[in-house]
């Protein structure tokens, strides 16, 4: 194992990750990371509360996320020592700016995870209602702990199967709700199988405008991890021939799995079918009277909920591991394992906060409750990423215009897109302060934001009593 310093000076052993993840662990976690829990588990709700409008909010936040991704694929590309975003946001934004997102992307992530595995527990209860949702919560934990503990490619590997499961089963479920609705079949309870559930002005947006706008923020949640291809730079073989195709994929991925499987599940169940409280797709299969189906259903959301969440625990490592080498965090966490060149130090503290997190679920036993405030919390970090991201395009556009003449990679209508998508998110923050769940977790926000300000003054005057001693010296 590598040692360290106090002031953050190696004594032996290189301090690199490996590039350990191909184009197949790639593909395939830029493809589970757009099929998360907000999908599998938030759908319902969502489309509870918007109706059929989620296909507008869908469109229109996978477009500007698309955005998001091409911005952070150029300015990624432009310099292959990146390690993540953060690292380019440090690079022309500053380092308070680089501070601030790598510990808000760390902690969107643990929140994320939290979310995550408390959404497993929920879908144990499927097979053991009896069962307290806090023990299968912590065991997914520490199974996917010991995932990144044994090697990048063990992650990619475990991510690889996680997200193939998905994609199958979402294609499964859109060929037989498609079946379903062409031929017209009826449920049990009477509701026939038709287009006009989603045509049908009535269901459009039953709750008003309000609705509508309350559907964004699980819409932005689902795609929290679409950027973690960001995050992946210095671990991928080829990062010039990967990246852009993993992001180019990305609106074909919103399309099929979001439109198509949203326009099914309407389609079949109609909207007054659909419960807020469980998933669409468990549902769907139960009104088929195919109770085996709904609980393979039940099977699959629980490996995406595992997905996102071992994402989350590779990500929030990473992002960790990042702040200490920009020697934003304490030096220990950019320890590598001698034999893996895994930042385990990173990996347990990260863990640890999440095992806290997680046993939210004694103080909050409803699970939907404690998903909405834990999944608003990510979500409304998330953004602040994307936008910090955003902001340091047009700091590159405007500081090193060569960089983007030579880039093989340009984002379309760079400065433009990067302006309307700002305000873009800029709106989706806002409409949050409207409804009562997402309010609470926009006003605990700030709380983050100034603690962060108070550690960053700190660190401020360390270092120039640093510098202090040593010119004394």
């Amino acid at each position: 194992m590598t040692h360290h310093t106090p002031e953050g000076r190696a004594t032996s052993a290189p301090q690199k990750l490996t590039r350990g993840l191909g184009e197949r662990h790639i593909q395939m976690i830029a493809l589970g990371g757009a099929i998360g829990t907000g999908l599998f588990m938030g759908a319902g709700r969502n489309i509870a509360i918007s109706g059929t409008s989620i296909l507008i909010i869908y469109v229109l936040v996978g477009f500007f996320t698309y955005m998001v991704m091409r911005a952070m694929g150029e300015v990624l590309l432009s310099k292959l020592d990146y390690r993540s975003f953060a690292d380019f946001v440090g690079d022309y934004l500053g380092p308070r700016a680089s501070f601030f997102l790598g510990w808000t992307y760390w902690l969107s992530w643990v929140v994320t995870c939290i979310a995550d595995v408390v959404v497993c527990g929920s879908y144990m209860q499927y097979w053991f209602p009896e069962m307290s949702a806090w023990i299968p919560a912590l065991f997914t934990l520490g199974l996917l702990c010991l995932f990144n503990l044994l090697s990048v490619k063990m992650f990619g590997e475990a991510e690889f199967w996680f997200a193939l499961i998905k994609v199958v089963t979402i294609i499964a479920l859109i060929l037989t709700g498609g079946w379903m609705i062409a031929s017209g079949w009826t449920s049990p309870d009477g509701v026939q199988a038709s287009l006009s559930h989603i045509t049908d002005p009535q269901v459009f947006m039953p709750h008003g405008i309000s609705g509508f706008l309350a559907g964004f923020q699980i819409a932005i949640f689902s795609c929290t991890g679409i950027e973690l291809l960001g995050t992946m730079t210095a671990e991928t073989k080829d990062p010039q021939k990967i990246l852009p195709r993993a992001i180019n994929s990305l609106p074909l991925r919103i399309i099929i799995f979001y439109l198509l499987s949203m326009i099914v599940i309407i389609g079949v169940t109609s909207w007054s079918g659909i419960s807020p409280d469980s998933s669409p797709f468990v549902t769907l299969f139960d009104k088929a009277g195919l109770p085996a189906a709904a609980a393979m259903i039940n099977f699959v959301a629980l490996t995406s909920a595992m997905s996102s969440a071992n994402s989350g625990v590779y990500s929030s490592t990473r992002m960790l591991y990042g702040l200490s080498v920009e020697k934003h965090a304490h030096w220990q966490f950019r320890i590598l394992s001698r034999t893996t060149r895994i930042p385990v130090r990173s990996l347990m503290f990260s863990c640890f906060c999440m095992l806290s997190g997680t046993l939210l679920l004694f103080l909050v036993p409803n699970v939907m409750t404690l998903f909405t405030i834990v999944s608003t919390l990510a979500a409304i970090m998330v953004v602040y990423s994307w936008m910090m991201i955003l902001l340091a395009y047009l700091a590159y556009r405007k500081q090193s215009p060569e960089l983007h003449e030579r880039s093989i990679f340009k984002m379309p209508a760079g400065v433009l897109m990067s302006r309307l998508t700002l305000l873009f998110f800029a709106f989706t923050i806002f409409i949050m302060l409207f409804d009562p769940d997402t309010r609470k977790a926009l006003i605990a926000t700030p709380v983050w934001f100034i603690m962060l300000w108070v550690f960053w003054r700190i660190k401020q005057k360390k270092e120039a009593r640093y510098l202090a001693l040593e010119r004394s010296l």
